[in-house]
Parts: structure tokens; sequence; C-alpha cells
């Protein structure tokens, strides 16, 4: 798919969960990592494109804060779905939401060190890139927190804990399974993608 088909999908799926809303403030608080993301990207891609790879994890990313933005990820229904069906405790879809959270930005993260900094191939990169992304999953917590203390009840939604005193530390674990897991999945495929990149970038 080309980038602009990727950025499209995004942006609609963004724009249709915008649409009567369970809450407008969790909304804006769980996507605006997209919101900000999407026009940022298409701002410096004429000096910085990214690979398809990229392109594509940002996208389905997009669409997974959309749908949690909309719904409040406590009360997504495939959540719901899965809790009933499996016997769960609670709707995991926020579980999913914290993997994607280590998931796409490893390899963002990837990406940006291996194109601005002297790690490409080197033995430091995976390490710091999962660094990076429990880095950023605990700034995410700190957000939350701030949320908790200004709203109290009313960020509640934007929380999700569902009565679990350990869903910070489940959200920085979930975070790390997924950094890990697409450094192992995806390294190669990744590394072969940024070597097309730089070489239609120099032709």
């Amino acid at each position: 798919m080309p980038p602009a088909l990727f950025a499209g999908v995004a942006a609609v799926g963004l724009a249709v969960s915008a649409w009567d809303v369970h809450d407008r403030t969790t909304w804006f608080l769980e996507t605006v990592w997209a919101l900000a993301g999407l026009p940022l990207a298409v701002l410096v891609w004429r000096r910085f494109p990214l690979t398809g790879l990229l392109c594509g994890l940002l996208s389905v990313h997009a669409l997974v804060l959309a749908v949690g933005g909309h719904y409040t990820y406590a009360q997504v229904p495939a959540g719901d779905w899965v809790r009933d069906t499996f016997g769960l405790s609670r709707n995991p879809y926020d579980r999913f939401g914290h993997l994607m959270q280590g998931f796409v930005p490893a390899v963002l993260v990837r990406e940006l060190l291996s194109r601005t900094s002297p790690l490409r191939g080197s033995r430091w990169l995976a390490p710091l890139t999962v660094c990076a992304c429990l880095a950023f999953s605990a700034c995410f917590e700190l957000l939350e927190w701030a949320a908790a203390e200004i709203g109290e009840h009313s960020a509640d939604a934007f929380l999700a804990t569902q009565g679990d005193v350990w869903d910070t530390q489940w959200d920085m674990f979930c975070a790390l399974i997924g950094a890990v897991l697409s450094l192992l999945l995806l390294s190669r495929a990744h590394d072969r993608q940024l070597a097309a990149l730089e070489a239609g970038t120099a032709g």
C-alpha cells in the first residue's frame, strides 16, 4: 500500500471515531498521539520519508487508538466479547492497546536511531530501542496519573484500571512484551526496507 493510503485510512478512522464518542475528553487524550503524529509525518515526508512497514504499523496503531478513544478502553465491544468468551475478569482491550504501545513504537524508534545515529548494526540498537519504548510507556502512565489528579473521578474512563491495583505495572509490562516481540519478528524485514529506502533516496 502507498504511504498516502495508510495516512488516509488513519485519518478516516480518527474522523469516524470522533463521531458520537462516549467521552470527548477521553477520546482526545487517547488519540492525541495520532492527531499530532499524522500531520507531522506528512510535513516532514519529503525530507524524511518512512518505510512502508512503519507507515502500515502507525496506521494500524492509529486505528487501535481511535477505537479505544471512541468507546473508552474498558468498554470496547470486541474486548467485552473476548472477556465473556474466555471467562476473563476484565475487558482486555487496554492490555492489547499497551502491547501495541510497545510493538509499534519499537519500529519507529528503531528507524529513527538507524537513520540518525551511529547505532545501525550495533548490538546496542535493540536494547536501547526497548528502553525507549519503556520510557514512553512510563511517561504515558505519568500522564494518566496527572489526569487522575486533575480530573479525579472524571478521569476514570481514561485510566481504565477496571479495579486492578496493578494496572500501571501491567500496562508497562505489556508495552515491554510488545517491543521485544516487534524486534524479534520485524527486525530483518525492517532492515531490508531501510536498505531499499536508502537506495531509493540515493538514486
